[in-house]
């Protein structure tokens, strides 16, 4: 499965099982003209923006964000692999976990449902 795949499936799960739920995906990852990636990095504060965003504050959090992975960025001994484009993305989901989301890496389709459904069983905040 890509990473794209991995996307769609578990955005059409938040569909299915969670209705209500507010929850938008990174563009990043579409192909676009070089205008149109021009454009829309100017619509970006930066790279390295998590592929989900799911805006629905549970517990102690204001929202949970994934960072879908078709294979796992750790090591076997639970360390970062040594890649420049995951440390930009790890430092990102450092950033959102700091500021009060959930904010995380997620392995394939039935760990990132695992999270979600996790997440949104969590007591609302009111």
């Amino acid at each position: 499965m890509s990473e794209e795949s991995i996307q769609i499936a578990v955005c059409r799960y938040l569909s299915n099982q969670y209705p209500g739920v507010i929850y938008t995906s990174e563009s990043s990852g579409i192909r676009l003209t070089i205008g149109q990636a021009v454009k829309a990095k100017k619509l970006r504060s930066e790279g390295g923006l998590p592929d989900l965003m799911i805006f629905e504050p549970r517990g102690e959090y204001h929202g949970l964000f994934l960072e879908l992975k078709k294979v796992s960025p750790y090591k076997k001994n639970g360390e970062l692999k040594s890649d420049k484009h995951l440390s930009e993305q790890n430092k990102i989901l450092d950033r959102l976990y700091q500021k009060g989301y959930y904010a995380v890496f997620a392995t394939g389709t039935d760990e990132a449902k695992q999270i979600i459904d996790t997440y949104l069983n969590l007591k609302q905040t009111e």
